[in-house]
């Protein structure tokens, strides 16, 4: 059961809100129609993280609109993930509220940042430095959703020491995210390493015989590392969260 449920019911049970409240509280809409977007309400409650809009394709005008229902129902804090630089300038010029643009990564963020909650930490690691754009997506995803983050960037195989420097940080992690374009092998030597689950991200950096990412892609499918699952290409926010799930995780006792 997610935590969003557990406060409600935790709060019924200490007195802080009566039955009926609790009840309006789990029985609002689940989603508001506002014609281009149906904005999922209900998702916290569903599955503990809050809807993530996804900013590439929609105009300045869907996202502010989309933005202007969350913050009605006190959403407190909205990622916008893959959002252009012209559009945060449009949206910045509209509307009152503070936005926190990262560029290299293509995030915004509204609204305050949570207290790490998990129970472990995230380390974040590259195999170069033209992988940070995919792995500040990867981080500022798991760090809105309430996770310690540590990033390694550029300790890709080509120099091995520069990776095994940063031993205490791998055997450390709860959750480890390794980036890498080119052959990708840096997700097979992390999780060779590694005791936690290793997700890897192909990245679409290398020259013409890497098809955009999918040589990496295909040598972290064929990772003979135990524990290394894979994300698709460039896919960044989809490691971040993915990572924020595991170092979610609580006992489901019967």
């Amino acid at each position: 059961m997610n935590n969003s449920v557990k406060d409600i019911l935790k709060a019924v049970q200490n007195g802080s809100i009566s039955v009926e409240d609790a009840a309006l509280k789990l029985k609002t809409a689940p989603f508001e129609d506002i014609r281009f977007a149906k904005v999922d309400l209900h998702r916290g409650l569903r599955q503990g993280v809050a809807e993530v809009i996804y900013g590439a394709g929609k105009t300045p005008e869907q996202i502010i609109g989309i933005v202007d229902v969350m913050r009605r129902n006190e959403q407190s804090t909205i990622l916008i993930t893959r959002l252009s630089a012209e559009a945060v300038d449009t949206i910045k010029n509209r509307v009152t509220y503070e936005l926190d643009y990262h560029a290299d990564a293509k995030i915004a963020i509204i609204g305050t940042m949570p207290k790490p909650d998990g129970i472990g930490k995230i380390v974040v690691a590259t195999g170069g430095t033209s992988d940070i754009s995919v792995a500040e997506e990867a981080a500022l995803t798991a760090e809105a959703l309430g996770n310690e983050v540590t990033r390694i960037y550029d300790v890709g195989v080509a120099g091995l020491h520069r990776l095994l420097a940063h031993l205490d940080e791998i055997m450390s992690a709860s959750v480890l995210i390794a980036i890498a374009g080119m052959e990708g092998a840096l997700a097979s030597v992390i999780g060779g390493l590694a005791d936690c689950p290793v997700i890897a991200v192909p990245t679409s950096v290398g020259y013409g015989a890497s098809f955009g990412g999918i040589s990496a892609l295909l040598s972290m499918l064929n990772s003979c590392a135990s524990g290394v699952s894979v994300v698709n290409i460039d896919n960044g926010f989809g490691a971040g969260y993915m990572a924020s799930m595991i170092n979610h995780m609580e006992a489901k006792v019967k």
